[in-house]
């Protein structure tokens, strides 16, 4: 297939479109097919969660989300710790520091931009977010690429640059077959081909809507596309965190601090750490009456991490902080690594 806008590309996104009506996903922050489209803020904030995160773990925390603050005014108005709480376990935390600049950016402005330009100013939106918004909910033709899009197109037009080089010939072939109706269904109809037929592994081609136009499998082995580079192996780093807890007339408690707004977990709740960083291990275990409970290990992008666990009832506290309810440590919106950290400390 070629990479120009012709007859076979409008066929592509009629075959599409057509499979699209018959068997969209449903989910919370879409419009049926043919329907108006979702407000920007429901659009936006569900792309921003969803970056690097699956439908089904994003869904209860975009739900919550809207209960608490249903309208991007609201957001903007939110306190930092509580949006930082409420995102806790979702993970990429700089999209919620993100999430909340670009919320009272939108609030100063009086309303959400609708051109692609205005949305990448906003604080953590990209290409494809900014894409995604003007597609979806203003219904204007805009080029969508995220993963999903991504490996339909390689496929489509077998594409055999290694990624990311690849993503200048991606990019064109999308633009090719993006038809200039339907935005925002065409743009949902990539995603869903890419995310329950067009999969990683074992393509289900023969219940593709695109069979009849896909290079790849005309080549024999669409699986292989698109092309990746060899993957370099992550380091391990370690680190240990601190588990200090007093008992006292009010019951016992444990000592947590807020990180830095910057960086690994900025502006989280947390358990004191010996300062492990992505580039090199803690400074270890400082001399005390520790009891050593365990170790947790917790992937990031760039690097794993081994955290060891040490409990004292007799420590002292260093720095800024405040004594949290055991009972009610499940409300302190520790992120996922320190939420392991303490079940460890208190099994």
């Amino acid at each position: 297939m070629s990479a120009s806008k012709d007859r076979s590309a409008n066929g592509v996104s009629q075959r599409l479109l057509e499979w699209y009506d018959r068997s969209a996903r449903t989910l919370p922050w879409r419009s049926p097919p043919g329907k108006p489209p979702p407000p920007p803020y429901r659009v936006w904030l569900s792309e921003v969660m969803l970056q690097q995160t699956t439908t089904a773990a994003v869904a209860p925390y975009y739900a919550r989300f809207l209960e608490r603050w249903p309208t991007v005014e609201a957001l903007a108005a939110a306190e930092d710790a509580d949006v930082m709480a409420a995102w806790a376990g979702l993970g990429y935390y700089s999209r919620a520091r993100n999430l909340l600049a670009a919320a009272r950016a939108v609030a100063a402005r009086g309303s959400f931009p609708d051109t692609e330009d205005g949305l990448r100013a906003l604080p953590g939106v990209g290409a494809y977010i900014a894409a995604a918004v003007v597609a979806i909910a203003f219904d204007r033709r805009a080029v969508v690429v995220d993963a999903n899009v991504e490996r339909v197109v390689a496929r489509l037009f077998a594409i055999g640059t290694p990624l990311p080089a690849a993503r200048k010939e991606i990019r064109a072939g999308a633009d090719a077959i993006t038809p200039d109706e339907r935005a925002g269904d065409f743009a949902q109809a990539m995603m869903d081909l890419g995310a329950t037929i067009c999969t990683p592994r074992d393509p289900r081609c023969l219940l593709c809507p695109l069979a009849q136009d896909c290079r790849a499998r005309a080549e024999g082995d669409p699986a292989r596309f698109p092309v990746r580079p060899a993957k370099k192996a992550k380091p391990t780093r370690k680190g240990a965190a601190f588990w200090i807890e007093r008992v006292d007339a009010t019951g016992r408690s444990v000592w947590l601090v807020r990180r830095e707004g910057k960086g690994i977990l900025g502006g989280m709740r947390a358990l004191p750490d010996d300062g492990w960083s992505a580039r090199a291990d803690g400074f270890g275990v400082p001399s005390g009456d520790w009891h050593h409970a365990g170790t947790v290990r917790h992937g990031f992008t760039h690097f794993d991490l081994e955290l060891s666990v040490h409990v004292s009832r007799a420590a002292q506290p260093d720095g800024e902080g405040e004594w949290w309810p055991v009972e009610r440590i499940e409300e302190a919106g520790l992120p996922t690594l320190f939420a392991k950290a303490a079940a460890r400390a208190l099994g």
